[in-house]
C-alpha cells in the first residue's frame, strides 16, 4: 500500500512537470518565427516523464509533444521557408518520438533488471568446504551435502549424471561386479552337482 502511494505521488510530480515544460515550451515556440526548430525542446519533456514509474506517461507525452509541435507550426509568426519549416518540425516529431522510444526500452529493460535482482540468491563469501567429502559448514557449524547447502542458500536445483570419466569407472565397476555375479553363480551349481554326483557313484 505503502509502494502504491509513493508511485502515484511520484507519477503526479513527473505530470506536473511535464504539463509545465510542456507549456513553456509551447509558448516559446509560439514567439519564435517558424524558421527556428522549436519543436526539439519537447524532448525534455519526454525525458522528464522518465520519472513515472509507469511507462504510459512517455508514451502520453510523446503524443502531446507531438501534437504542440504541430500547433505550434500554425501558431508561430511567419518565417524562413516552408520546406525548412516542414522540415525542421519533422525533424523534432522524430526526435520526439525516437526519445520515446529508446526511452521506454530502457525503463523496460530496468524493470527486468530490477526483477532479475529481486529473485536472485547470490551466494558470497568464504565457504568452508571438507577437503575428504567435500561438505560445506553452514554458520551454525553444520556439516552439509554440498547440492543441500546449494540448495537452501539460493534458488539452484541439482539433477545427477556423470562426467565422462566418471562413466567410465562406474560402467568398469558395473561390468566387473556382473562378471564376477555370472562365475559365483555357474560355479555355485557345479559344486552343488558335484556331491548328487559321488551320491550316484
Amino acid at each position: 500500500m505503502k509502494n502504491n502511494s509513493h508511485a502515484d505521488m511520484s507519477e503526479g510530480r513527473a505530470v506536473a512537470l511535464c504539463v509545465v515544460l510542456s507549456m513553456a515550451i509551447f509558448i516559446v515556440d509560439s514567439l519564435i518565427p517558424l524558421g527556428v526548430a522549436g519543436g526539439v525542446p519537447y524532448i525534455l519533456v519526454v525525458l522528464a516523464s522518465l520519472w513515472a514509474p509507469r511507462r504510459r506517461l512517455t508514451w502520453y507525452a510523446a503524443i502531446g509533444t507531438s501534437i504542440l509541435t504541430v500547433v505550434g507550426f500554425f501558431s508561430s509568426p511567419v518565417g524562413g521557408e516552408l520546406w525548412k519549416v516542414l522540415f525542421n518540425r519533422s525533424i523534432a516529431v522524430f526526435a520526439i518520438w525516437t526519445t520515446a522510444g529508446l526511452s521506454v526500452q530502457r525503463q523496460m529493460i530496468q524493470e527486468q533488471k530490477d526483477k532479475a535482482i529481486s529473485e536472485l540468491r547470490v551466494l558470497s563469501g568464504l565457504l568452508p568446504v571438507c577437503a575428504g567429502c567435500k561438505k560445506i559448514r553452514d554458520d551454525k557449524g553444520s556439516w552439509n551435502q554440498i547440492e543441500l547447502y546449494i540448495r537452501d542458500h539460493s534458488e539452484a536445483t541439482f539433477s545427477h549424471g556423470y562426467c565422462p570419466e566418471c562413466k567410465e569407472k562406474a560402467l568398469a565397476e558395473i561390468e566387473g561386479q556382473h562378471t564376477q555375479g555370472i562365475a559365483e553363480q555357474t560355479a555355485e551349481p557345479l559344486h552343488l552337482l558335484t556331491p548328487r554326483v559321488d551320491a550316484a557313484l
